[in-house]
């Protein structure tokens, strides 16, 4: 097993963490990064276990995946950990007032789309401080996140288009069927002032759910891409019926779909879910 060294950089003003085997560091092997996204009132601690199970498994097969080196990125989301402004607005609504928060609808969906802009921004800038004298080059993109990073890691394949590889983990394409199903469980109206008609609005028009996902054509952004589904059957916060219609639909031409739902599994990234993630990553490097 190989230690994991990580390093602190601040790339215009966000924290983020660089995850990598130091035996990797003086390659000149092509680098891969993927994005490594937690959950909702987590830390990047919270998902440092995967981090480190995706590496140590990487390392261990290198002679398998011709020699490309793996890097993974982590960072808080917006109004968490070391960019937290008020812990209140990461609540969801609640019966008990002293944890309700009212504006849960927009607060959830404005972290998700600001996550997935902060994924596009750091890999605009992240080989300029990894790399200053331009000796290696990042050659592929990947994200992976955890029941908030994997509603972010949704948008982040639609909208961006470096993304090759994602892996939603228990997390939901269709804001809309998510939300509404979470009014229901709290016995409130879907609609405003909970739904605001301007969040409806910019749902509607930008959701993943709101793409042409189904085509066949260059206007579907996941054609080509490579997706593992991963959800559980017992999950009650993020069903897997709000996620169905869309995961069945989704078309990725000469791409990868992988769906693995764990029947018995609640709201967590299982050991199962974990092995899944690692081969995955490993076929991506194999580029299987």
């Amino acid at each position: 097993m190989s230690t994991i060294s990580v390093t602190p950089l601040v790339v215009g003003g966000i924290p983020v963490d660089v995850y990598r085997c130091p035996s990797d560091i003086d390659s000149s092997s092509p680098i891969y990064a993927l994005f490594v996204l937690h959950g909702r009132s987590q830390l990047t601690k919270d998902v440092e276990h995967l981090i480190n199970t995706i590496l140590e498994y990487n390392h261990e097969h290198m002679a398998f995946h011709k020699n490309r080196d793996l890097i993974i990125l982590a960072f808080d989301h917006r109004n968490h950990g070391r960019r937290l402004i008020d812990a209140r607005r990461n609540e969801a609504w609640h019966q008990n007032l002293a944890r309700n928060n009212p504006q849960h609808a927009v607060d959830m969906y404005s972290i998700q789309t600001g996550t997935a802009l902060d994924v596009s921004f750091i890999m605009d800038h992240i080989s300029s401080h990894l790399y200053p004298m331009g000796e290696r080059n990042i050659v592929e993109w990947g994200i992976a996140g955890y029941s908030l990073g994997g509603h972010s890691t949704w948008i982040a394949l639609a909208r961006e288009p470096r993304l090759r590889i994602g892996i939603p983990i228990v997390g939901c394409p269709d804001y809309a069927k998510l939300i509404a199903h979470r009014a229901q469980t709290t016995d409130l109206p879907f609609a405003p002032p909970y739904y605001p008609e301007h969040l409806m609005s910019y749902v509607d028009k930008h959701d993943p759910a709101s793409s042409p996902f189904r085509a066949k054509d260059r206007s579907n952004p996941f054609l080509g891409k490579r997706i593992l589904i991963l959800s559980a059957g017992k999950d009650t916060l993020v069903p897997w019926s709000v996620s169905k219609d869309f995961a069945e639909g989704l078309y990725i031409g000469d791409g990868v779909k992988c769906v693995v739902v764990e029947e018995d599994a609640g709201h967590e990234c299982t050991p199962l879910m974990i092995k899944e993630i690692v081969l995955f990553i490993q076929d991506w490097l194999n580029g299987e």
